[in-house]
């Protein structure tokens, strides 16, 4: 039977359109027998994304933690707290120096050379083999090059679109974003926040490796951070949170960000 018609009647005659749904689906009715029906497909519900703070929520948390390993970490933490650190000379003089390269005053005019050391150096973190890097700032010429980072550090550190920052360190490391530089990744990003935010970045620049923010959580407090391949833990929110996740079981008592580093490292394999 045609579904135009009534199926009652057996006729459209008195058939007419009572209601328009959702996609290609329609609500008759037959105004001989009062009878109504549908025809048509109804619009298919898109699964609606979640939200980053959705996204979030189900990001491991200090309260996730087996109290053993609260208690152990604490323990450790109180037998590195009595050894005096001895302090770097170099790394406060060297932080001071790239706050200002990297701020937004200093950054237009930033010194070609001094953004090429800042990825050489390992002065308060080492950001590891810079080959790649190397070879797109020597590919690309110095003037080229350095317009590039600075565009790249510009974004990082004041962009607006995403406004999330770990979006826009997502984007950088992916190569996302025309303001990408070739092998200015992960770990000289992190860097960059380091000294641009020495109060809230861990010098740990790296999510998972030999001594990752994964690896030291998994040790210490026995968490399973994600995988970096997981697809909506991007690799910027894995960073960033990770960061946070860490600062937050660390607690209190540490000189600075960088002392507190040292004592994730001396203590992961210790717990």
């Amino acid at each position: 039977m045609d579904l135009l018609e009534c199926g009652n009647c057996l006729t459209d005659e008195h058939v007419e359109l009572a209601e328009r749904l959702t996609g290609t689906q329609k609500k008759l009715k037959c105004t001989n027998c009062g009878d109504e029906w549908l025809r048509g497909e109804p619009a298919r519900q898109a699964r609606s994304s979640p939200t980053l703070d959705e996204i979030k929520k189900r990001f491991p948390k200090p309260g996730d933690v087996d109290p053993v390993k609260l208690a152990r970490v604490d323990e450790l933490k109180a037998d590195f707290l009595r050894r005096e650190p001895e302090p770097v000379p170099n790394v406060a003089p060297y932080w001071k120096k790239y706050q200002w390269v990297f701020s937004a005053e200093g950054l237009p005019t930033a010194d070609p050379q001094d953004l090429k050391n800042f990825a050489n150096s390992s002065v308060g973190a080492n950001p590891g083999n810079m080959s790649v890097f190397n070879e797109a700032w020597n590919e690309m010429g110095t003037e080229v090059a350095a317009a590039q980072v600075r565009r790249t550090i510009e974004y990082l550190l004041r962009g607006t679109s995403p406004s999330a920052l770990e979006d826009r360190l997502t984007a950088l490391i992916n190569d996302a974003t025309p303001n990408a530089m070739r092998g200015f990744k992960e770990s000289l990003l992190t860097k960059v926040l380091c000294i641009a935010y020495p109060e809230e970045y861990l010098t740990i620049l790296m999510y998972t490796g030999v001594a990752g923010k994964r690896e030291i959580a998994r040790s210490l407090w026995g968490l399973e951070l994600p995988a970096p391949e997981s697809t909506t833990w991007t690799k910027g929110r894995l960073i960033l949170w990770s960061n946070n996740l860490l600062r937050a079981l660390l607690g209190d008592g540490f000189r600075h960000q960088q002392h507190a580093a040292e004592f994730l490292w001396w203590a992961k394999d210790r717990a």
